[in-house]
């Protein structure tokens, strides 16, 4: 996962002060009491709690300085928000840094300061001590200036970080779930094993049904509901959290089984499911972690429950015990997603293969399929079928289809320069179709580039067709009209009727590989794929077989009157140049003169 910029840390920085509601507010005793404190300890005339602003630093409490504020510019506290960390100064005069400061300017020769930072890691600025005169800063005075810095903190989520109770169930929150966490270790064995879970009400589609259909009240109407329940069923020994709109978390008592723990929140689950008035709007899940006391971060334990939980929410049992494994490859997926768009500005990862399409009757090349690769600069080449599914759940989908468009394109136009005329096709998803400018862009890229529309083949597939009918066939029905050729692509996997599929102004139709493979072995995969063969010619369309890799395969669908078939038989999938070998070596073609040129990032 790529990190955050520095300005992307510190707009995430200025947002958490903003949201604590700090600048500017009047004096606040309980403030002034910790700065007169940190005064007094270090017998030092200056002392402050210090904010750092987008260009200033306010005080919001102050000792021995009359004005509210200083320039945020070459301010020592600027260091320690950007830092998080401790800063000392022994002297102004002798740092480079400072010695021309607003505060040096101002008399000031010592300087101390301790980060005053949030649970999520964000520093609002410093509690500092300053003095007039040249002094060093022991470690045990380091030690109490933390501690004064941590105090003020916990001030501020006192007055500040929505309290410890959740206001809609009355239950403690997460806030009160971290502390109690932490707590925890300073009361129990470090390491001892526990096992924590977390109540999941509703999936997100749930959620947002439920609120659109019964409102906020009625939302909080189910998660009050089910807290009743489960305090009922934890009783007075156990605290219940409320760590999320509809999410509850809470500990096992020490030792208990795992498996049969899980066994009794199945049973609660059950007894939801039949005595719980929210039980025909929602679906409850529940995750599993086993924790270490002391050693598990409470952050990355709620974050593991979730997952859980969510991955709960799609097996039969509805209760599921974290798996690192699944973790990390929902990670991965993650990862692949995030840094998907960076590999589109970036014109080393992206890359187009070609892999030919070939006449079963001629041996002809008719034409190439354009295929998107990735190799991403740290996980290498990453296989389309991990990435792509990924992708198209993602607003992602509509430029990464014209990226592939564009650059198909501009391929083609070269090869057709150099005068080796070869149509090319490009997969497009169910996306692509609702975009109302979607014929237009294609139309238009087709005439920027000097190319026939005949030149262009748009590849999709059933479940794509299925998505939104009346606005994917008026995409379709331009584009046909256009000249583009349409195919239906890895037919026979989806769901659609024969009669919407005949409807469609497809002029091919790729039967799946899954179909093609082993066929020559396999009886019932040669009757089916005889049957589509003859289908779609009755319909008038052509049929490209996709997955041919041995010799037998090519010859049943040769004998069942394929027309076209793809596959390792033929050739894989070709870098551009390597595509144009491989045409001039099956039909002894002088190599076209300059047939390609290396691609350039797209206007």
């Amino acid at each position: 996962m790529s990190h955050p910029s520095p300005a992307q840390l510190e707009a995430a920085r200025l947002d958490a002060l903003r949201k604590l509601d700090l600048l500017d507010t009047p004096p606040n005793e309980a403030f002034d009491r910790i700065t007169r404190m940190a005064a007094q300890l270090f017998k030092l005339p200056i002392a402050a709690v210090s904010l750092t602003d987008t260009d200033r630093q306010w005080f919001k409490s102050r000792v021995g300085v009359a004005h509210c504020s200083i320039p945020r510019e070459h301010a020592p506290c600027a260091q320690v928000a950007v830092t998080a960390s401790m800063l000392v100064i022994p002297d102004l005069q002798d740092d480079p840094r400072y010695r021309d400061s607003h505060l040096a300017a101002s008399g000031v020769r010592f300087y101390a300061g301790a980060p005053l930072s949030t649970r999520d890691g964000y520093c609002l600025g410093a509690m500092c001590v300053i003095g007039l005169e040249p002094r060093s800063f022991s470690d045990t005075e380091r030690t109490g200036l933390a501690d004064l810095a941590a105090m003020v903190m916990a001030q501020v989520e006192l007055q500040h970080a929505l309290g410890r109770v959740d206001p809609v169930s009355g239950i403690p929150n997460r806030t009160q779930f971290f502390d109690d966490l932490a707590d925890l270790a300073i009361d129990r064995p470090a390491g001892e094993a526990r096992l924590a879970a977390l109540v999941n009400l509703a999936t997100v589609e749930q959620l947002s049904n439920a609120v659109r259909a019964m409102g906020a009240a009625g939302l909080d109407e189910i998660v009050c509901e089910a807290a009743r329940m489960l305090r009922a069923v934890l009783g007075p020994t156990r605290r219940l959290y409320h760590v999320g709109v509809t999410q509850f978390a809470f500990l096992a008592e020490p030792g208990v089984d795992l498996e049969r723990f899980c066994d009794w929140l199945g049973a609660w689950l059950d007894l939801r499911a039949t005595n719980m008035t929210s039980r025909f709007v929602t679906t409850a899940s529940i995750g599993v972690v086993a924790l270490e006391i002391g050693r598990t971060a409470p952050a990355g334990l709620l974050r593991d429950l979730y997952s859980a939980a969510h991955d709960a929410a799609e097996g039969a049992r509805r209760v599921r015990v974290f798996s690192a494994e699944q973790n990390a490859a929902f990670m991965r997926r993650f990862r692949l997603m995030n840094e998907f768009g960076a590999a589109l500005e970036d014109d080393g990862q992206l890359r187009l293969v070609y892999q030919p399409k070939v006449e079963l009757a001629t041996g002809r090349c008719v034409g190439t399929e354009a295929l998107l690769r990735w190799r991403h600069p740290a996980l290498g080449e990453v296989s389309p079928g991990e990435f792509f599914p990924v992708i198209e759940q993602t607003s992602l989908a509509r430029a990464t289809t014209r990226w592939v468009i564009e650059r198909a394109l501009r391929q083609l136009a070269t090869w057709h320069r150099a005068g080796l005329a070869q149509q090319v096709a490009v997969n497009v998803s169910a996306v692509n179709l609702l975009e109302p400018d979607f014929c237009a862009w294609v139309l238009a890229r087709l005439r920027a580039h000097d190319l026939p529309a005949t030149a262009l083949a748009i590849e999709i597939t059933e479940s794509a067709l299925m998505s939104n009918r009346q606005l994917a066939s008026l995409t379709l029905e331009g584009l046909a009209a256009g000249g583009v050729e349409l195919a239906i692509d890895d037919f026979g996997t989806g769901y659609s009727s024969l009669a919407y599929l005949q409807s469609v102004p497809a002029k091919v139709v790729k039967i799946d590989q899954g179909f093609i493979r082993g066929l020559d072995r396999d009886e019932r995969k040669r009757v089916l794929v005889a049957t589509m063969i003859k289908l779609s010619h009755d319909l008038g369309q052509v049929v490209v077989a996709e997955g041919v890799e041995t010799v037998g395969e090519a010859a049943f669908l040769r004998g069942a009157g394929c027309d076209q078939v793809q596959g390792y038989l033929y050739g894989r999938p070709m870098a551009p140049e390597d595509f144009e070998r491989w045409v001039c070596a099956k039909w002894t073609l002088p190599r076209p003169r300059a047939a390609h040129l290396p691609e350039v990032a797209c206007a």
